[in-house]
């Protein structure tokens, strides 16, 4: 796969959908909470979610872990696995507190590399949601990779269906310039893509990357 059909991908859906100015949330904090409370569920459920933080004026790191876990289960319940979130919310809320004294713009100027090894390291956060939070919470270019992207890219030939987080990482990495902007929109636009068109069931003939695919080529129900 060449960088110019990654970035000809790229045209195709910008077109379609414009500037998607993602993620949502107000502050840095606020986008972490939300990218380890969106594993397993909708964002609409995480929404929710944050509203009740916000409403219990629960968002920071301090307040979250000073709070008892019944009350962290109560207002994380619309997110779905509450218990497991508390916990992995917790954990991150500790890490935050701990090495960087509770302030998201001090964890930011880590550098990459130890950062992400960092986030990696605490309890919950895999490669997605250390990704999700260092490309849109701390404006480190790294190219987030879901299961949107290993899907659209199956179906269009470029990639198995079982190839690794770090493989299909690096294929983004190696072929496009580093550049925070390009990968926050890429994303972001890849997520409306497996939302609108490349869904389990496919809906191929709107889709704006439809004439991209091989004449022929058959296209199956992908998780």
């Amino acid at each position: 796969m060449t960088g110019n059909t990654l970035r000809e991908i790229f045209r195709r859906l910008s077109k379609h959908y414009g500037p998607m100015n993602w993620w949502p949330g107000d502050t840095p904090f606020e986008i972490a909470v939300g990218a380890i409370l969106t594993q397993n569920t909708s964002w609409t459920n995480v929404e929710k979610a944050i509203v009740n933080l916000r409403r219990g004026r629960l968002l920071s790191p301090k307040r979250i872990d000073a709070a008892s876990d019944e009350v962290l289960h109560e207002v994380l319940r619309p997110s779905g696995y509450f218990r497991v979130k508390s916990k992995r919310l917790r954990s991150f809320c500790r890490y935050v507190i701990e090495h960087h004294g509770g302030s998201m713009e001090r964890m930011a100027g880590v550098p990459f590399k130890p950062l992400r090894a960092a986030l990696l390291g605490v309890h919950g956060i895999g490669p997605e949601t250390a990704d999700d939070i260092l490309l849109y919470a701390c404006g480190k270019p790294v190219f987030v990779i879901d299961a949107y992207t290993r899907r659209f890219l199956h179906r269009h030939g470029h990639v198995d269906a079982d190839v690794g987080y770090a493989s299909l990482q690096d294929l983004f990495h190696d072929r496009l310039a580093v550049d925070l902007d390009l990968y926050q929109e890429y994303h972001a636009l890849i997520v409306n893509l497996g939302k609108d068109f490349c869904r389990p069931k496919p809906r191929c003939e709107k889709c704006p990357l439809g004439p991209l695919l091989k004449a022929g080529q058959p296209i199956g129900v992908v998780p």
